[in-house]
């Protein structure tokens, strides 16, 4: 799985895919340590954390969360990205319809 829950809410793990054409979810994908990864492009650029906002903003609607609810916790300069996500409302399920409803 992609996410994982933890006392401190669920840890997202994300491979993003920036200056795309557009904004979507494109499945999964495994990284060399064989952890599974959510896969999501964005158009934003990678500079000056654009895409990086692009990306939180996108699952905020998609969740429909508060942006304040999440933080990354790791890969800020990278594409390979760890992001919890701190709200009452989340279920498994909401997470697990990411990857299915791309």
């Amino acid at each position: 799985m992609f996410f994982t829950d933890t006392q401190k809410g669920y840890v997202l793990r994300v491979r993003l895919a920036p200056n795309s054409s557009c904004c979507k979810i494109l499945g999964t994908t495994v990284d060399a340590n064989e952890d599974v990864f959510l896969k999501i492009s964005v158009v934003s650029v990678p500079e000056k954390g654009k895409a990086n906002k692009e990306l939180i903003s996108f699952l905020a609607k998609k969740l429909k969360i508060a942006k304040s609810d999440f933080e990354i916790v790791s890969g800020e300069l990278d594409k390979w990205k760890k992001i919890r996500i701190i709200s009452d409302k989340l279920k498994d399920d909401d997470l697990l319809n990411l990857a299915e409803n791309k």
